[in-house]
């Protein structure tokens, strides 16, 4: 069987194609907003058509989308409602106490997915322990249902206060709901995320539901088209934690899509660097609208449960709707290829958040852009070929690049030369000050941690940020530009579960923790089972969210393999100790240790993927193609800087900065300082030591 990763992105959409014999075929082509499966189509079909594979072969493809994120952000979801425990329907307005901007009077919170005029108590009500205090009211929930669905409703989203100790009364509320309106869709709480923290669970449970039909019917929609191409066999997309699912499993869950490209890419750094020998380091992933860095540790990315989606101030913590999912832990900014520059109300210049996207795209790609972006500065720096641009399939317009910049220079009092080289410089600071932040919460040590960069903008930029990060290394690999399609093929079958169950652990009923356990368990074997698996090719990772008592935030701590019993409370104790340690840099009182969250993740086995890089080149002799002038401010402007085919390189060469190293998705520019040389796997290691 061949394997296909597929990756949309604001911009670009990438793919990998990985035959039986391991050998890779690359492909990337424009995001087409309007439909996204149609780029899907544009870039695959030219390989299933041209004998890269053979028409009877059966294949899997893997799919990383932003559709989610999408349409939370734009708010094109279906009409949707709430039903709450009376006295609770506005806990998704209310929010938290907390203000992200202390001292600001007009201060804007997120709105709720569900306007107050579609959010409904429902007489019912459940204990903390469990226990039904007020039986939920049938005949009530019978005539709203029945009103909702006549005037036009198409999704309820129901979360009951406690459902995720006992979920009998959301469950009911689904059956009614079935019955009486089968075409509304549900979500209930309790299976989309069993958790305690009221405003959390309920928002992530309307989120889920409000674009559950729209995910459905793209993954529908792009299914039929994959079988129009003539593609054969399995499809899996790409959840925000990391592992794959069914497209129907990603339909009933489609809120745990919303990192699903993002999370690839950081996959296939941390795969990418336990095959060359680096399990630490700094994954940095730049593509045409935002920039993506996260923290590999120990050959793996590090990982949350929160997450914010559509925030009103894009660096905020707090100022978004919060998810309560599994998710690869990651700082994303509005920098990319296709930020837009431009002039504030105090006359300096910006770059970014917003994108000119694939349509119109930056001036250069002649589509109709106006406004100058960072591609145009780095194609007006020199960092780019016009004319070798996607291999030479796309010709950039220079002259309009220029003469954009020109029109934001003449504003500045800049020259064309002047503008370019400070959007790039912002830019690369934006994104450091980012990795900075992302880096000091986490106790991460930058000066020990190289850098591993991909994605189309992302080589280009990537020496210039280590540089100003203090980075001994950066690692760019080959087929650097569709980077995350690595991670997508790299990616196993996986699905999280997590129930809250609050006790001191010198108080557990052992008993009832390992019933949890197991019930978690066996929910993941059906679900993987269902996928094609065997239980003996799944495992399981059993984790628990401790603090000291009295805390108000936990940190995941791993469980003991098998069943739990008191003898395992020292080996608790001390593993919390050392998670606590190395996140705060000390330990805690002595005071007993509290659970509040169980959580089980079910996996299969990692995907064996062994890729015979193609390394043909028309120039088989030396690597170096040629020269033209770029920009480098350590040698006052532009110079004659050495250009090198990214196909031609083999293992042990080596060669000094200033450089350009050209493939066809993506270019690295090596600056003055640094020293580069090609591992085996025909990684380019620039050692950026002496930057220092």
């Amino acid at each position: 069987m061949y394997r296909v990763g597929i990756d949309i992105g604001g911009t670009f959409t990438d793919m990998l194609l990985v035959g039986e014999d391991g050998t890779a075929v690359i492909g990337k082509t424009l995001t087409t907003p309007g439909d996204p499966s149609l780029a899907v189509e544009n870039a695959l079909k030219p390989v299933l058509q041209n004998g890269a594979v053979k028409a009877q072969e059966r294949g899997t493809l893997i799919h990383g989308t932003t559709l989610v994120t999408n349409a939370l952000i734009e708010r094109k979801g279906a009409p949707t409602a709430l039903l709450a425990t009376s006295g609770f329907r506005d806990a998704v307005e209310i929010g938290r106490e907390h203000r992200y901007e202390l001292y600001d009077l007009n201060l804007d919170l997120p709105k709720p997915l569900v306007p107050r005029h579609l959010r409904f108590d429902i007489p019912e009500r459940m204990a903390a322990d469990g226990s039904v205090l007020q039986p939920l009211d049938e005949d009530f929930v019978r005539r709203l249902v029945c009103e909702l669905r006549d005037n036009g409703i198409k999704a309820i989203g129901v979360s009951y206060l406690n459902s995720f100790r006992n979920p009998v009364h959301e469950q009911r509320t689904g059956e009614i709901i079935a019955a009486v309106a089968p075409h509304i869709r549900v979500s209930l709480s309790s299976e989309v995320v069993a958790e305690i923290r009221e405003f959390q669970r309920t928002s992530t449970t309307l989120a889920n539901v409000y674009v559950q039909e729209r995910v459905a019917d793209y993954l529908a929609q792009l299914a039929e088209r994959l079988k129009t191409i003539g593609f054969a066999g399995s499809f899996f997309v790409m959840l925000s934690s990391g592992g794959i699912a069914t497209r129907d499993t990603s339909s009933r869950f489609p809120v745990r899509l919303l990192e699903s490209g993002p999370a690839a890419g950081a996959l296939a750094a941390a795969r990418a660097g336990m095959l060359s020998g680096h399990q630490d380091l700094l994954s940095f992933d730049m593509g045409g609208t935002t920039a993506k860095l996260c923290v590999i540790e120990g050959g793996q990315p590090l990982k949350t449960h929160e997450f914010e989606v559509d925030r009103v101030y894009r660096f905020r913590k707090g100022s978004g709707l919060p998810m309560r999912i599994p998710v690869i832990d990651m700082i994303e900014i509005g920098a990319g290829g296709g930020s837009i520059a431009r002039i504030d109300s105090l006359g300096l210049l910006k770059v970014g958040p917003e994108s000119a996207g694939a349509d119109p795209g930056p001036v250069c790609y002649g589509q109709g852009g106006a406004e100058p972006t960072v591609t145009d500065a780095d194609l007006v720096l020199g960092y780019l070929d016009p004319r070798y641009f996607l291999g030479g399939k796309m010709q950039l317009d220079l002259d309009g690049a220029r003469q954009a910049l020109g029109r934001l220079g003449q504003r500045l009092g800049m020259s064309v030369e002047q503008a370019a080289w400070g959007i790039h410089q912002i830019v690369n600071e934006n994104m450091a000050n980012a990795a900075r932040a992302h880096l000091g919460e986490r106790g991460k040590d930058p000066r020990r941690l190289p850098m591993y960069a991909f994605g189309g903008a992302g080589p280009v930029h990537g020496c210039h940020v280590a540089e100003i990060l203090r980075l001994p290394a950066l690692i760019s690999p080959f087929g650097a530009g569709v980077g995350s399609t690595f991670g997508l093929l790299a990616a196993p079958l996986a699905f999280d579960f997590v129930r809250s169950a609050y006790s001191r652990f010198d108080q557990l009923d052992w008993q009832f923790a390992n019933g949890l356990l197991n019930e978690m368990a066996q929910e993941g074997r059906k679900i993987l089972k269902s996928s094609g698996l065997s239980s003996k090719d799944i495992s399981y990772e059993r984790t628990a969210d401790m603090r000291y008592v009295g805390q108000g935030h936990e940190v995941p701590v791993a469980l003991p393999d098998g069943m739990l019993e008191p003898r395992h409370l020292d080996e608790i104790f001390v593993a919390f100790e050392n998670t606590y340690q190395a996140l705060y840099g000390r330990k805690g009182p002595e005071v007993p240790l509290e659970v509040i969250n169980w959580r089980v993740v079910a996996r299969g086995p990692q995907p064996e993927m062994n890729l015979q890089l193609r390394r043909d080149t028309a120039n088989s002799g030396d690597a170096r193609k040629g020269s033209r002038l770029a920009y480098f401010a350590e040698r006052g402007g532009y110079i004659e800087t050495s250009i090198y085919d990214r196909y031609a390189l083999k293992p042990e060469m080596a060669f000094t900065g200033p450089a350009i190293v050209e493939e066809r998705e993506s270019t690295l520019i090596i600056s003055v300082r640094g020293r580069a040389r090609v591992d085996e796997r025909l990684n380019v290691i620039v050692d950026l030591t002496d930057a220092k």
